[in-house]
């Protein structure tokens, strides 16, 4: 191996002896040089140990200025407004975004890929299923096409993550809420459909053995993205055996908290932290609606605005040229203090 480093395929091309067209071409397809001419490239290969950036080489074809947002489940109000903030960014910086949603299913979220291929995108914004995501297929897509991945994280995948502190959401509320009353029971389903769930669920933990209170989690039956109804269904088996143990719940997320609100209304328990009230509930996300919940929810806030920022931004650096060993960016969350706790 040569200690001579190459930075581009025009110095591999110098140094090789072969054009830089036919290196060019090797590169898009092995198969269309001779194999004498192939045969000299793989030995150059190998005594440089070069490899060619592939986003460097698609911006090189002019691939289109389209940009491929995907998320899991644009049902979801805070899925919608994260793609909002994403479009938004890309229209400002001259491309044309697509917005895809996997609808909860790891086919559909590897045919959405295999589409966006075929369309040469310079870029992709993407948000994982998670564990049901096919990794395999998510791997080779993004050794392709440059792709920062938000939300939901896949190990050693794509150019960056970039998300919320999940464990800080739930160690923040918790104190807040211990500060300010009894110690609080989670809320969650016993099989979630995001996969942050289960990070907030390990936040709760340590926030309570910290401050020297019991954890009681009440995990709920349900699958899917239909979390109002689960938290609702749930809510209400929880509140009629008496599962809450205290006077406070910290649900896993905004959505939940909603469907517990209404089993509370439901069977008649007034929420809040007013005198009379007989349970306080907290979410977590600051869910675009949550303001608008009867009482309004206290929660803690996603940083939408900082998270699409930093998602553009990478992908747009990489587009341009910017070769960076894979990071990890999470956001801590802003307590929302509301009138249901």
């Amino acid at each position: 191996m040569s200690e001579t480093k190459i930075k581009n395929m025009e110095e591999f091309a110098a140094v090789s002896g072969i054009s830089r067209p036919t290196v060019s071409k090797y590169f898009h397809d092995p198969q269309s040089v001779r194999v004498s001419t192939r045969n000299r490239i793989e030995a150059a290969l190998e005594r440089y140990d070069y490899r060619p950036n592939i986003y460097a080489m698609n911006q090189n074809r002019k691939l289109t200025k389209s940009i491929g947002i995907v998320v899991p489940f644009l049902g979801d109000p805070f899925f919608a407004e994260i793609a909002r903030n994403l479009e938004q960014r890309c229209i400002t910086a001259g491309y044309h975004p697509t917005l895809f949603s996997s609808h909860g299913q790891p086919v559909l979220e590897t045919h959405i890929l295999d589409n966006l291929l075929s369309l040469k995108p310079a870029g992709v914004l993407m948000a994982p299923l998670g564990r049901n995501s096919n990794k395999d297929a998510i791997k080779k897509f993004c050794a392709q096409v440059p792709t920062v991945l938000f939300d939901s994280d896949i190990q050693d995948v794509g150019l960056a993550f970039i998300g919320s502190d999940n464990p800080q959401f739930s160690m923040h509320i918790v104190d807040y809420l211990c500060r300010t009353g009894s110690a609080p029971c989670f809320f969650e389903m016993k099989n979630p459909s995001n996969p942050n769930a289960n990070k907030r669920r390990q936040g709760y933990l340590r926030a309570m053995k910290q401050l020297g209170h019991e954890p009681h989690v009440v995990s709920v039956e349900g699958s899917g993205w239909d979390f109002e109804e689960i938290g609702r269904q749930g809510g209400h088996a929880a509140l009629v055996t008496n599962q809450f143990i205290t006077d406070t719940v910290l649900c896993s997320n905004d959505r939940l908290a909603i469907g517990l609100l209404t089993a509370c209304y439901e069977t008649g328990i007034r929420v809040g932290r007013q005198k009379g009230s007989a349970i306080r509930i907290a979410g977590q996300d600051d869910h675009p609606f949550s303001r608008f919940t009867c009482p309004p929810l206290t929660t803690i806030a996603q940083d939408y605005d900082a998270i699409s920022r930093k998602a553009v931004d990478t992908l747009f650096a990489a587009v341009d040229g910017a070769d960076e060993a894979r990071k990890t960016t999470l956001f801590d969350g802003k307590l929302i203090m509301r009138d249901s706790a």
